[in-house]
């Protein structure tokens, strides 16, 4: 999919969390549903780093285009040595290791230590990336038109007010993990669940998404899930643009209505 369906299907997806969560009488302070839906959205955006083209690897100017390289051609090393018989030649690492749930919790529990060790500046940066890719995604005309500083002034601005936020007793800087000295580690499970939620919408692409890696399916151990092929549609069509993102904002909607406890 593209970059403004994967963010609206992240933010409805932790939208749909903190709904499941009221649902089961723990309700999300507001701040961690605001701020986890604008990270899940950000999140959902981050497999493509290894595409040149790809929303987030434009976002951060020559640093993320830098990265941009070194994480294909770190997947692409990783799909070389660990391909199997029926798996295809490739000349590139797009949508390969970046796109498997075992990158998901390995870059969530990575944000989640860096929160916990790296303290306050580390949580800053960890929102002031999402939040900025949240901006592209969620607002991709405006950030179109918009220069990368202003996205950049506003991601930190807004990095700097919600951790401020959050910070306050009862907010949510210690949601889900309260024990002393885990503050913030709950922002791996949005980083996690946008990665998966970008996986899953790629799965319903043409070409599918191989998120079970490293887990064998036959003679393939990069196997392309997705549902059967009659089914699936290419990335911009009218099916993602027409139907699945007017489809993610209701049940975004509903999703924070609900998690509110406003139904």
């Amino acid at each position: 999919m593209m970059g403004p369906a994967h963010s609206l299907s992240g933010a409805a997806a932790w939208l749909g969390v903190g709904a499941a969560a009221a649902a089961a009488g723990h309700t999300m302070p507001w701040p961690v549903l605001v701020v986890g839906a604008l990270i899940c959205a950000g999140a959902a955006l981050a497999p493509d780093l290894d595409h040149k083209s790809a929303t987030i690897s434009r976002a951060f100017g020559p640093i993320s285009k830098g990265l941009c390289g070194i994480v294909d051609k770190l997947s692409y090393s990783v799909y070389k040595a660990t391909r199997g018989a029926g798996d295809p030649r490739r000349t590139g690492g797009h949508r390969t290791l970046t796109h498997t749930w075992l990158w998901a919790v390995l870059i969530g529990a990575g944000c989640s230590a860096a929160a916990i060790f790296g303290g306050r500046w580390a949580v800053l940066g960890i929102l002031f990336v999402h939040l900025v890719l949240a901006v592209e995604g969620l607002l991709w005309r405006a950030a179109r038109v918009s220069s990368d500083i202003l996205v950049w002034l506003l991601g930190a601005t807004s990095a700097w007010i919600l951790a401020g936020v959050l910070d306050q007793p009862g907010q949510g800087a210690d949601w889900f993990f309260d024990a002393p000295g885990q503050e913030y580690m709950w922002l791996g499970l949005p980083i996690v669940l946008g990665a998966l939620v970008h996986d899953i919408g790629d799965s319903l692409t043409v070409s599918g998404c191989p998120i079970l890696w490293p887990i064998p399916i036959g003679r393939k151990r990069w196997y392309p899930i997705g549902p059967p092929k009659a089914m699936r549609f290419r990335a911009g069509s009218w099916v993602e643009m027409k139907v699945l993102m007017p489809a993610f904002m209701v049940l975004g909607g509903v999703g924070g209505a609900a998690a509110l406890n406003y139904i």
